[in-house]
């Protein structure tokens, strides 16, 4: 299973170059196994004629007064006294009564002796693979130890007796042996050129799918989920022909990725129509809101001549319209950071920020604690300092919003690795965990009613993710309950280069 996954990890270039060298040493083995036998069989048949024409020497009866075989107790079988056997040769004689007598010609080193025969005997424990050798005249193959491989024949005589001739098979295994080793030589060489070529062959017909993919890794570098994407990567017609694969392919991207710019331009015209619409309607609504707030206001001066009831609705009209103007103004700034307005990049006194945000914390929510942990030295990040304020006050709020009295919502302010570093941390409850994917989202709520009664328009981190994605920082959240910390980062202007829009 693992060598599986390991190969289906690598790349088509290498798989391919694998089975191709896989495939012609499969070829070569076949080859060199096919040929060796053949050379085998045709070895074999070449050496049974030599081995049937020396069985019928062996087998005519020995020439007059040869001479004799000094040295030895036992003369040797006569099929060695035969005119024209060669060093090697074996020769063996059953007779009658089971006696054997066996010996191989070999070569006379004694210059003065070479018209006498030498002759070895057969070692004792190898006779009885001469007797049970099979007596039907048929060429056998035995190994007589230390003699090495023979081809035998054995024959029955006239007299009862059986007579045996051997040819040894060394030449035969040795032209085999050097054989296998010159055409493995080969096979390896051809392995090594045919790898070499093939992958050269194939890097060069794999290119267009090196240019599809890297089309491809172009595309999805771009930015698709968001805002205006001008997708105008294609494939080159060189690689859209639809006569191969590679250009139906090239040719099916293409298709593709006018289908996905046809629908990213009405993707961003309709969200283009949306926030014009957020902001002219947001804008226009400032002014009766603040016409209807003022006039409440002014109602509210003479309560003393106004019924209960009527003051009351007066109050609820007042309230009412600056929580709506409230939302209007999130509406209107959310509108204008969606539109990619620039925003102002100028030194903004962090630590002073987020003093004077907790102070108003404080004011709001005296019933928690709010501890603050700032540095001696003044912290400076650049931005707009009205957004950045916006952003401490709603992570405060936030906090304040969903956490009951009592609760410690602390403010920690630091920078390390380049980075300005702030934290707001409380004890409260936490956050659900189904609901944390989704705390950043617009009109996002803790609960799943519709209640104002806690005073939140599901805006408030909304503004905040928008507002540190325009200071180019990075907003993230952990919680669990007993503990709840938003960790947002800015890049610290002491070690990164002044922001150009």
């Amino acid at each position: 299973m693992s060598s599986n996954r390991r190969a289906n990890r690598w790349s088509l270039r290498r798989r391919l170059i694998a089975q191709l060298a896989g495939l012609l040493a499969l070829v070569c083995l076949v080859v060199g196994v096919v040929t060796e036998f053949a050379l085998r069989e045709f070895l074999l048949g070449q050496l049974d004629n030599r081995l049937a024409a020396a069985s019928e020497r062996g087998n005519r009866p020995p020439p007059p007064n040869r001479p004799g075989f000094p040295g030895i107790d036992r003369p040797p079988p006569d099929a060695l006294r035969a005119v024209g056997q060669g060093v090697g040769t074996l020769a063996a004689h059953i007779g009658p009564d089971g006696e054997v007598r066996a010996g191989v010609l070999r070569a006379n080193t004694d210059p003065a002796q070479r018209d006498r025969i030498q002759f070895d005997h057969v070692p004792t424990d190898q006779l009885a693979v001469l007797v049970n050798l099979p007596r039907n005249g048929a060429p056998q193959s035995r190994n007589l130890g230390s003699l090495g491989e023979y081809r035998l024949v054995a024959h029955r005589g006239p007299a009862g007796d059986v007579l045996i001739t051997g040819l040894p098979m060394g030449e035969v295994s040795e032209t085999l042996w050097q054989l296998g080793f010159i055409f493995g030589g080969v096979a390896l060489g051809a392995l090594l050129v045919t790898g070499a070529v093939g992958a050269l062959t194939i890097r060069k017909t794999l290119r267009p799918l090196d240019r599809l993919a890297t089309t491809a890794a172009q595309v999805a570098e771009l930015p698709l989920d968001r805002g205006e994407v001008a997708l105008s990567v294609r494939v080159s017609d060189v690689d859209t022909d639809p006569r191969t694969e590679v250009g139906k392919l090239g040719a099916a991207l293409n298709r593709m990725l006018g289908h996905v710019a046809n629908a990213l331009s009405a993707r961003q015209n309709s969200e283009s129509k949306v926030r014009q619409f957020v902001a002219d309607a947001s804008h226009e609504l400032r002014t009766p809101l603040a016409a209807i707030r003022g006039y409440a206001e002014l109602s509210r001066r003479h309560a003393d001549e106004l019924p209960p009831d009527v003051s009351f609705a007066l109050s609820r009209v007042e309230s009412e319209s600056a929580r709506m103007t409230t939302l209007v103004e999130d509406l209107l700034l959310l509108a204008r950071l969606d539109s990619g307005r620039p925003v102002v990049h100028e030194p903004v006194d962090l630590s002073r920020l987020v003093a004077d945000a907790v102070a108003d914390a404080h004011a709001a929510g005296p019933d928690h604690e709010w501890p603050l942990d700032v540095p001696a030295e003044p912290i400076t990040v650049l931005g707009d300092s009205g957004q950045l304020h916006q952003v401490v006050l709603n992570l405060l709020n936030n906090a304040r919003t969903h956490t009951p009295p009592g609760t410690e919502v602390t403010t920690a302010l630091s920078t390390s690795d380049g980075l300005v570093t702030l934290a707001v941390s409380d004890d409260g409850p936490g956050i659900p965990p189904v609901l944390l994917p989704e705390v950043f989202e617009r009109f996002a709520r803790g609960d799943t009613s519709r209640s104002r009664a806690a005073g939140s328009t599901g805006l408030g981190l909304a503004i905040v993710a928008a507002v540190v994605a325009a200071h180019r920082g990075d907003v993230r959240v952990d919680s669990r309950p007993g503990r709840t910390t938003f960790t947002v980062t800015f890049p610290d202007p002491a070690t990164h280069l002044p922001y150009k829009p």
